[in-house]
């Protein structure tokens, strides 16, 4: 009995570590659109670096915020 339950712990353990990296996947995507967005919106209109900036900083904030409760998740269940 002992075994089996050893292995479907390591089971769930592995799964809960695929799921991790396929959040991971899908937050490294938004990251790369908010900075590519932020960037070219920089070089339409420079005047505005200081308000686009501020924007794409806090979009990247909440977008790694999602991606650190993604790593969370799996060690509370």
């Amino acid at each position: 009995m002992s075994a089996a339950f050893e292995t479907l712990a390591a089971i769930e353990g592995n799964i809960g570590t695929v799921g991790y990296g396929l959040g991971v996947i899908g937050a490294g995507i938004g990251i790369g659109y908010i900075f590519g967005n932020g960037v070219q919106a920089i070089a339409r209109q420079p005047e505005a670096a200081g308000l686009i900036r501020q924007n794409m900083l806090l979009g990247f904030a909440l977008v790694e915020a999602l991606a650190l409760i993604g790593f969370v998740v799996p060690f509370i269940y």
